[in-house]
């Protein structure tokens, strides 16, 4: 069996670092693999050798008609049972199209919770065979829009494994985000963009720093909103308190030394990040919104808040940071609630399933 796909994103998470696990769990089961990416790519360089043949494609957004003849050359020169479409940025629409002209099956993953006009709907998802939601809340969002539940599948995202517990290199974190000895570092992984709701954490942070004289608030992600957030640390006297330790590459890292993962946004397909934190065993907390209830459990490997309610976060972080056996309980039950639902073998089984059952079809 042969699969195409294509993947739009430049960096190495998200919904990339997905398509790394699936490809590397596809060729592991003989499956032949073929990716399309933009020129550049951080999945090209992040993927090893072998495990896929590469084809570097310009993917200029929306409009660029021109990515559907570029892709159906593509697909015609390689012939896969399946082209698996895995982000938007015209990929989807585009892809979908050039299968289409060329009679092979697509497959599209949808890991956002944002709704689509009704004409967007109408056009858009007849193009699919199947439609791949990454959360069951993703799923629901594409029923009610009108999506054929026999066109809609849920495959969770996946983490790639557990890290042993304790090995926070201490001393290197603080010195590499300039951090004092004493500090309690809670963090938000996630873009800077007003849908990740960070301006509701750093509400809540400055509700308990006069309570925790050594909390630190660590956000890693880049994006438009970081002037905005720097100038309402201003407003409210924490430009201390809060370090923008922008992109990383390295967070299995760091995560050890999180004493909470906080995801505060107002819309969320799943959040690979609480999946990461869970697995290294760190508590989550996370907005109760789109697919986030289905990666925190309340009281399994997390809590869970009304989005928007700073209030509410606070009170959360609180709980957590003056109960460190709750902290502990949450953190082991993140790990095994990690192994058990949220496992690559798990992930790389379901879209192979969709795959074999397309092509068994036609």
């Amino acid at each position: 069996m042969k699969i195409l796909h294509v993947e739009a994103g430049r960096f190495l998470y998200g919904g990339a670092l997905q398509v790394r696990y699936l490809i590397t769990g596809l060729h592991a089961r003989g499956v032949e693999n073929v990716l399309v990416v933009p020129p550049g790519s951080a999945l090209e360089r992040g993927l090893e050798a072998g495990l896929a043949k590469v084809y570097p494609v310009p993917m200029a957004g929306d409009l660029d008609l021109r990515l559907a003849f570029r892709l159906a050359t593509i697909i015609r020169r390689e012939r896969p049972d399946v082209v698996h479409l895995h982000s938007r940025r015209g990929a989807d629409i585009m892809g979908g199209i050039a299968a289409r002209w060329c009679g092979v099956p697509a497959v599209l993953s949808r890991r956002v919770d944002n709704r689509e006009s009704p004409l967007q709907v109408r056009l858009k998802y007849p193009l699919y065979e199947k439609v791949i939601a990454i959360s069951q809340g993703i799923r629901e969002v594409l029923l009610e829009a009108g999506v054929s539940p026999a066109r809609v599948v849920c495959v969770r995202s996946a983490v790639a494994s557990s890290m042993p517990p304790g090995d926070c290199e201490r001393d290197w974190f603080l010195q590499a985000f300039s951090l004092p000895r004493h500090a309690r570092v809670i963090a938000a992984v996630a873009q800077l963009i007003p849908r990740k709701g960070h301006r509701f954490l750093i509400e809540a942070l400055a509700r308990l720093v006069d309570d925790y004289p050594g909390l630190y608030l660590l956000l890693l992600g880049q994006g438009p909103e970081e002037q905005v957030l720097r100038e309402q640390l201003i407003s409210l006297g924490l430009e201390g308190r809060v370090v923008f330790g922008g992109f990383r590459h390295d967070l299995p890292r760091l995560l050890p030394c999180f004493e909470i993962m906080v995801l505060p946004s107002l819309k969320e397909g799943l959040g690979v990040a609480l999946l990461q934190a869970s697995s290294a065993g760190i508590p989550v907390i996370a907005s109760r919104a789109g697919g986030m209830p289905e990666a925190v459990r309340d009281g399994e490997n997390g809590l869970l808040v009304p989005p928007g309610d700073s209030q509410a976060l606070a009170a959360a972080i609180r709980r957590l940071l003056d109960d460190s056996s709750l902290a502990d309980r949450l953190g082991e039950g993140g790990r095994a609630l990690m192994a058990r639902e949220f496992s690559v073998d798990v992930m790389v089984e379901g879209n192979l399933g969709i795959y074999r059952e397309l092509a068994r079809d036609r």
